[in-house]
């Protein structure tokens, strides 16, 4: 039966690379992990073996380093821009580069005088970023995950359906605690456009969300997810689009009448699993949805 070579990509995954910048006594850290994917005219390494188009995964890991050194890492979106366009323009079969990027955030450590040069490592999210070009057009795609939030109260559940294997009491006093894993595609996508402040987007993109997340009265989960991306969408001209993946993070009253106790909505149980999963795109009036549905679990 014949075959042939459907998409394809190939490239370094997962090129840890810290990068410290020097200003006297006063240090500041990028830690990224960096992943490369090249596509294009690839076809002869698959059919024959032949590598005459293969640029090897160990020159990218190369590349990462050396531009770390000789670019500097400004902000895990213009360093991915700076190796997505070497890939695409330096070598002729390479058509296409997409860059992932994971970076880890360090607290600094306040210390007496003027050393600053101690961090701690910061336990919350994972600030994404994905970076993709064509030698014509750019597409955007940061984020971050493993952001875990709660709301004590201000969450109610009822009035959904009801079948005979529904056993679940309606809440109008629950905790709604989620933790987010969201994408947000920028709407700038060629060279002759002023390009964002990576910084400064995605520190106002997160102080939005989580604003909307303490600021919303919710009655359901899904509410909740759409304001976060509305209030996201408003504020930054710079988003077209926003996905989330949010998961319920149950927390169950315990029933403690068996010990002659009342529950005043004090004592809970954290369950991890099973748990609701709601994944939702948020737009701007007009666009087309661009963002994989299933990006943010990768």
């Amino acid at each position: 039966m014949p075959t042939i070579l459907g998409q394809n990509q190939y490239g370094k995954a997962e090129n840890r690379v810290v990068r410290i910048t020097r200003d006297g006594a006063t240090h500041h850290i990028k830690d990224l992990n960096v992943s490369v994917s090249l596509s294009g005219d690839m076809d002869e390494v698959h059919y024959s073996g032949s590598n005459a188009h293969v640029l090897p995964t160990d020159t990218t890991k190369n590349t990462v380093y050396a531009f770390a050194k000789e670019h500097g890492i400004e902000s895990a979106e213009q360093f991915g821009i700076h190796l997505a366009r070497h890939f695409v323009t330096s070598q002729e079969p390479i058509r296409t580069a997409r860059i992932r990027i994971e970076e880890y955030t360090w607290e600094r450590i306040e210390t007496p005088g003027e050393d600053a040069h101690s961090f701690v490592r910061q336990g919350q999210e994972t600030r994404l970023t994905q970076i993709t070009y064509d030698g014509t057009s750019w597409e955007v795609v940061s984020g971050l995950k493993d952001l875990t939030v709660m709301n004590s109260t201000n969450s109610e559940f009822w009035g959904y359906v009801k079948d005979k294997y529904t056993t679940l009491p309606e809440a109008y006093d629950r905790i709604l605690a989620t933790q987010v894993a969201a994408r947000w595609r920028f709407n700038w996508s060629d060279d002759e456009q002023e390009m964002p402040n990576w910084e400064e987007s995605y520190e106002q993109v997160r102080t939005h969300m989580l604003q909307a997340f303490a600021g919303t009265y919710s009655l359901s989960l899904q509410q909740t997810l759409y304001q976060m991306g509305s209030r996201i969408i408003e504020n930054r001209g710079e988003i077209d689009e926003v996905r989330f993946s949010l998961p319920n993070k149950h927390h169950f009253l315990v029933d403690l009448e068996p010990f002659g106790l009342k529950n005043d909505n004090e004592v809970y149980f954290a369950a991890d699993r099973p748990y609701g999963l709601i994944e939702a795109t948020v737009l701007r009036d007009g666009v087309e949805p661009r963002i994989p549905v299933d990006l943010t679990n990768l």
